[in-house]
């Protein structure tokens, strides 16, 4: 680093103790300091103690989309221990993961990167599924694409850079250019899971097949709401001679099952 960088570095943590930022969870004062090291990067939005209160998805899952069971009740429906939606409507994917709960600071976490363009937070949303993937067999991993023109008012592909941290981690061939929309779809946002799964039908296409012909996939997105997107996905996929498809997404918003 040269000495000007260093002279910039020195002052723009001098001036985040003197003007400090606020936690984006809590609103409580905090001292960041100029890094892209992961804890100090997470320490530029938000608090120890709200970065510490994430929620881990555990108990009883299930084993296809790991959607918790909520009640012993819904398992004493379910004595294959699949839930009742992929029971009713299986989807192509072997298996999703999705570790983390989509609340509190990780609400905000999301919002920062996918909306105010905070693409720092990339790896450590990234590092939050490393744990869960660690010893699957992946051939090549994926994010969800964009429709051009989403993607040139946004600027960036959040889900594909999820999948490039992840790449990088496991030393993964990543594909951008196989799997595109075909056309641009309503935002996913307040629709209801009927909508969603309308509005996703038949979006996604494939080029270049070749590429994915009996290999294991893993796709990427960063919220499992719904499912529809990533399900839809993986069926284009499967479709397109995928051997097997995993889906996987940091964070998923919880329903009662």
């Amino acid at each position: 680093m040269s000495t000007r960088s260093s002279l910039g570095v020195s002052l723009g943590n001098l001036l985040s103790w003197i003007y400090p930022e606020k936690c984006r969870e809590c609103d409580v004062p905090i001292h960041a300091l100029k890094s892209s090291d992961h804890a100090v990067v997470l320490n530029r939005f938000f608090c120890r103690d709200c970065w510490e209160k994430i929620e881990g998805i555990g108990g009883r899952c299930c084993p296809v989309c790991s959607h918790p069971f909520q009640s012993g009740a819904a398992l004493s429906h379910s004595p294959d221990h699949v839930c009742g939606d992929c029971r009713r409507d299986p989807p192509c994917f072997t298996l999703a993961l999705t570790p983390y709960r989509y609340e509190g600071a990780l609400i905000k976490a999301i919002q920062l990167f996918k909306y105010e363009e905070q693409v720092v937070l990339a790896k450590p949303l990234a590092d939050l599924l490393i744990g869960a993937l660690r010893g699957l067999k992946i051939d090549v991993v994926m994010g969800v694409p964009l429709h051009p023109t989403r993607l040139r008012s946004r600027s960036f592909n959040q889900s594909i850079l999820l999948a490039k941290r992840l790449a990088l981690h496991f030393s993964w061939p990543l594909y951008v250019d196989v799997m595109y929309r075909t056309r641009e779809t309503l935002s996913q946002v307040g629709l209801s899971k009927k909508a969603r799964q309308k509005n996703m039908r038949g979006v996604f296409s494939v080029q270049r097949q070749e590429r994915i012909s009996g290999q294991c996939v893993l796709l990427v997105d960063d919220v499992y709401t719904t499912g529809a997107t990533l399900k839809e996905g993986a069926k284009t996929l499967k479709k397109a001679g995928a051997k097997e498809v995993f889906v996987a997404a940091p964070v998923r918003m919880l329903f009662g099952i």
